[in-house]
């Protein structure tokens, strides 16, 4: 911690005090690590990531794939432009989806953007996510890339009262994200059209009023700008909860389907979800995935998944697209990967992080269908992967000139 030269009751003036900590994170392990609580006060328990990105912090705490999770940010200035209500990515705001907890280097400083309309500890406090602030997270960063993400109790309580015993229990009995199905907490409660267009410089968001496909997204926690480049694309778009089943959607007679992000294991959500994007891929409908999607389009068509040591958390990660050969700047938010040697035969492999060689896209050869692992609509390059919604349009026209 941080030792600031305070006048205390107790000292002479002019020594070094250490104020009381008032937040702590409390490891799996036993570990305790110390600071300075801001945001919601309580606990929430989860597993501990870091997240390399210098902006963008108000779309990551509200991304549903973060749900279970307490983001740890390795860049020390957070908070210094404030929040808004227009960067929000969560679509199902009643269940406030996202992370449960963050973890920051130093105090949150006021806001300084025209955009902002709420300080981010205020903002934090709204949406009930426990801060810390204070600690060395550098240190906590090489700990993780060491020894994985620990499981850990966040807690914060502004009299600096703690019981110890209970928060070392509670972090030690936490089973994990392996084998944990997230997705009916984040996903939408009922059907629901979207037709919002992507954000433009001094006009905010559009409508499409002229769509040329009909595109059903399957909600596994999808955010908010995915479904906004869809309809960018030239895309009605139309949103259904996690668990409708493949005669629901088909019956929706749509021009192709989405499988969306989301957070916890893909083989848990599998259990309902696979045997639904089987009978679509089937169909011969145009069919792309991103994140969760991904994963469990991998193990539809017969691949595996498996959990990562640290994970992919950032908006700084290249991938190759084997298909042209160009290089992407990428952003990533997973703890789980689509294992490339369980793909089989007729699976493709199309993209391949450049960080650690591990599976990033996959497409089926003959049918039009394709996946990614990492966000394109969240454009860290900035634009670099936006092509791959104009694949999926050029997917769904062939099969619209097919059909005629």
């Amino acid at each position: 911690m941080t030792q600031t030269k305070t006048d205390t009751a107790g000292l002479e003036p002019g020594l070094w005090a250490e104020p009381k900590p008032t937040a702590l994170l409390v490891l799996a392990d036993g570990t305790v690590l110390e600071g300075f609580g801001l945001g919601a006060t309580g606990t929430a328990t989860g597993e501990v990531c870091f997240n390399t990105a210098m902006t963008g912090y108000e779309e990551i705490l509200t991304d549903p794939s973060y749900a279970g999770q307490i983001v740890t940010f390795t860049f020390p200035h957070i908070g210094n432009v404030g929040t808004n209500e227009e960067d929000i990515e969560s679509v199902n705001m009643a269940a406030r989806p996202g992370a449960c907890g963050v973890i920051l280097r130093t105090d949150i400083t006021a806001p300084s953007n025209y955009r902002a309309t709420r300080a981010l500890n205020d903002w934090l406090k709204s949406r009930g996510i426990v801060g810390l602030a204070g600690i060395d997270t550098r240190a906590l960063t090489a700990l993780i890339r060491e020894k994985g993400m620990p499981n850990a109790v966040i807690a914060h309580t502004p009299d600096g009262h703690f019981d110890l015993p209970a928060l070392k229990k509670e972090a030690a009995a936490w089973p994990g994200l392996v084998g944990m199905d997230l997705v009916p907490m984040v996903t939408s409660a009922q059907r629901f059209n979207w037709d919002e267009t992507e954000w433009v410089w001094n006009k905010g968001y559009g409508r499409q009023t002229a769509p040329e496909f009909h595109v059903v997204a399957i909600d596994y926690g999808v955010k908010r700008n995915i479904l906004r480049l869809l309809a960018s694309a030239g895309c009605k778009v139309t949103v259904v909860p996690a668990k409708t089943s493949a005669e629901d959607i088909m019956a929706l007679k749509p021009d192709g389907v989405f499988l969306s992000n989301g957070p916890g294991d893909p083989a848990a959500t599998g259990e309902y979800a696979v045997p639904v994007i089987k009978t679509l891929v089937n169909s011969g409908t145009p069919t792309f995935g991103i994140c969760l999607g991904h994963q469990m389009l991998g193990l539809a068509l017969g691949g595996k998944t498996v959990k990562m040591h640290q994970g992919h958390h950032g908006a700084n990660h290249p991938v190759k697209d084997m298909t042209t050969g160009k290089v992407e700047i990428t952003s990533m938010n997973h703890g789980f990967a689509l294992d490339k040697e369980s793909l089989p035969e007729g699976v493709e492999q199309t993209h391949v992080s450049l960080f650690d060689g591990s599976n990033c896209g996959i497409a089926l050869t003959g049918k039009p269908v394709f996946s990614v692992q990492y966000h394109p609509e969240a454009s860290p390059g900035p634009r670099d992967s936006h092509y791959l919604f104009q694949r999926f349009v050029g997917l769904m026209r062939d099969g619209k000139k097919k059909s005629a």
